[in-house]
């Protein structure tokens, strides 16, 4: 029961969650921890739009120890990844809305939008952004 839901958390996480390096790198350890799944289990299934997490739920009694502890440490690592965007949004609400809310969401674009016009932001949105460590990605 707890494998289902953690693997359904995953899931949920990833398909909701905006495109990021960090979140690139989780999925980057959970493939490398579930290579063995991925091959015996999963070798067909096409990655992309929760193919690749919807065979692993179908399999979840047969996963790794280390399988499975990868996939409960990339719930976490996007928990906390999606507790910051809450934050931030939260706290720069009205900004966002000022300065960003004519840019397409997605691929990082509204949060180089704040980062820009940083500067000129409230000191609680700067604040918030300083907070969860906003900064350009390289």
């Amino acid at each position: 029961m707890k494998r289902n839901l953690l693997l359904s958390t995953v899931g949920m996480l990833l398909l909701v969650a905006p495109a990021a390096v960090a979140q690139d790198e989780i999925i980057d350890k959970v493939v490398t921890a579930c290579e063995v799944e991925i091959s015996t289990y999963c070798s067909q299934v096409t990655p992309g739009e929760g193919r690749l997490l919807a065979c692993f739920y179908a399999h979840g009694d047969k996963l790794s120890g280390r399988c499975e502890y990868a996939l409960y440490q990339g719930v976490v690592e996007l928990d906390q990844f999606v507790g910051a965007l809450t934050h931030v949004a939260t706290e720069c609400h009205e900004d966002l809305i000022e300065f960003c809310g004519d840019v397409e969401i997605g691929e990082g674009r509204v949060g180089t939008c704040l980062l820009e016009h940083k500067a000129e932001v409230t000191d609680v949105c700067a604040q918030a952004m300083d907070d969860v460590g906003l900064e350009v990605a390289e």
